[in-house]
């Protein structure tokens, strides 16, 4: 399993994490014009620990013009990015799993699809399985950055992603 660790000095850099992984998926498709299988990262760490921040860059990197807002009041935002759907979840304020069967989750989980997902605990058991997970955390000033892959994808994107970072 791959992972990749770092520091994260300010906001930007959290918002290039995300441009990165974007860029990476977006070279993948260009590759292979076949490849839009969904990606699923799931973010962790506290409130203000950067989650919206990357999913932000990501987005960005996608190829959003406007604004990324966190979807903590409607649990998920959506940006059609054509081919790609990109899904950001909250789900902090989610009572109870069940709650994403009625929302028809599993829909969100699609082929063209990438979706990130804050508080992925509370869809625990509900949940498609993450192809990476993001841990972000407090180190004084600074954040400090955790990338676990969970699959053949993520492995894939984490190489990739790594393999840019040192190009830089």
């Amino acid at each position: 399993m791959k992972k990749l660790e770092y520091f994260l000095t300010n906001e930007r850099a959290t918002v290039a994490v995300g441009e990165g992984l974007a860029q990476v998926v977006l070279a993948q498709n260009e590759q292979d014009d076949n490849l839009q299988s969904a990606l699923i990262v799931y973010l962790n760490g506290d409130l203000g620990a950067g989650k919206t921040t990357l999913t932000r860059g990501f987005v960005r990197g996608m190829g959003h013009k406007g604004n990324v807002k966190s979807p903590t009041y409607t649990l998920v935002e959506p940006y059609e990015l054509p081919p790609w759907q990109v899904y950001h979840f909250d789900l902090y304020r989610l009572g109870d799993a069940e709650e994403l069967e009625y929302m028809g989750i599993r829909d969100y989980f699609a082929e063209n699809c990438c979706c990130f997902v804050e508080w992925p605990e509370k869809g625990a058991g509900i949940l498609a399985k993450a192809d990476i997970v993001i841990e972000l955390s407090y180190q004084d000033e600074q954040r400090l950055i955790k990338l676990d892959a969970c699959s053949l994808r993520g492995e894939a994107v984490l190489q990739q992603y790594s393999q840019r970072a040192e190009q830089k």
